[in-house]
């Protein structure tokens, strides 16, 4: 069972508060018939900016990380540091003669780890041709040049990794993502990150293919001490839907079309939420978002030991779609900026 959607819009500063700079999140709605509106954009909830170019120096704020996100990061891609760890026993004894059969054993233990044949064979190839020209001489050398072709990988075609919310207020983020991904929950505790870079947030509520969804947005929006705006009206029994739905997909399209004509340019920002646990059954997921709303940015969560994360490799590659956030951990404070060198150095390890 999937949902295509939900958002989050940032916005800024009350009009009358000119110090205190706010940003809304906006969970966006697929409306069933005969359910109205959720009332966006109504001057209950009209923000504007109170500073001068607040979000790109919020973009640059959030992109900073403590220590201990970085371990829960280590932590989060045990599974795949586990698969990757024979490449250490491959590489202990190496010698040129042996070149053919250790890569394409490393091959193996790539798509093991989710890393997909293209990307595999990618990086087997580029490892085979310097060694072939004696750009690499030992183990240790190939281990090193290993580590820099994925992380050339993650940041050559994705460079923009920070939010970029530009000038205009509000600002807008769209979270979009299948039932189960962790969008309600990627949608609260990147609210509680903002909020404590001094933002006031206004969340929307809008997941009609999941009968808990607004509850549960409710539920954050508490937590992190936000607004929140919700449709009108009975609520609709959730229905099921897929991704690959084209209804469904022709209604999240609708409402990102609704939004731009209540905020100009909006959305800001379209955050596709992964399920890390899924391999590399997020590409095709990825790919349906992308060519139906555009994508700007990936969320990958549920790093709790069990996530596949050579797969996020293949994602950014094909669709040059930087990933923005982790989520680490259960906590409020457990979504992190993405780096990518922190994300090799974990599964590399």
């Amino acid at each position: 069972m999937a949902s295509p959607m939900s958002f989050l819009s940032p916005s800024t500063a009350i009009p009358s508060s000119p110090k205190p700079t706010s940003l809304a999140l906006l969970q966006a709605p697929f409306q069933s018939e005969g359910t109205p509106p959720a009332r966006i954009g109504s001057a209950r909830f009209k923000c504007s900016a109170g500073q001068t170019g607040f979000f790109t120096r919020l973009g640059r704020l959030i992109k900073e990380k403590a220590k201990s996100d970085v371990e829960k990061l280590f932590s989060g891609f045990s599974k795949t540091r586990d698969n990757l760890a024979v490449i250490d026993e491959l590489l202990l004894y190496w010698n040129l003669a042996e070149t053919d059969r250790v890569l394409d054993e490393l091959e193996e233990v790539l798509l093991v780890s989710d890393f997909g044949p293209k990307i595999s064979i990618k990086i087997v190839e580029s490892l085979r041709s310097d060694i072939l020209a004696g750009k690499l001489k030992s183990g240790a050398e190939i281990k090193e040049a290993l580590k820099k072709s994925v992380l050339d990988l993650l940041t050559t075609k994705a460079k923009k990794t920070e939010l970029q919310l530009g000038f205009r207020k509000p600002a807008v983020i769209m979270i979009v993502g299948v039932n189960g991904g962790g969008k309600t929950t990627s949608l609260g505790k990147l609210a509680y990150r903002l909020k404590n870079e001094g933002v006031k947030i206004l969340m929307a509520a809008g997941d009609t293919f999941r009968a808990a969804a607004s509850d549960q947005l409710e539920i954050w929006a508490e937590r992190t001490g936000s607004e929140i705006v919700v449709g009108e009206g009975e609520k609709v029994k959730a229905s099921s839907g897929l991704h690959t739905n084209y209804s469904l997909m022709e209604e999240l399209i609708a409402c990102k079309k609704a939004i731009a004509k209540v905020v100009p340019r909006a959305p800001n920002e379209i955050l596709l939420v992964l399920d890390g646990t899924t391999g590399l059954n997020m590409l095709p997921q990825a790919r349906e978002f992308n060519e139906v709303v555009g994508i700007t940015g990936l969320i990958l969560t549920k790093l709790d030991g069990s996530a596949r994360g050579g797969c996020v490799v293949s994602v950014v590659d094909e669709l040059g779609i930087p990933v923005k956030f982790v989520g680490v951990g259960e906590g409020v404070n457990d979504l992190q900026p993405f780096n990518a060198e922190d994300f090799v150095n974990a599964i590399f390890a």
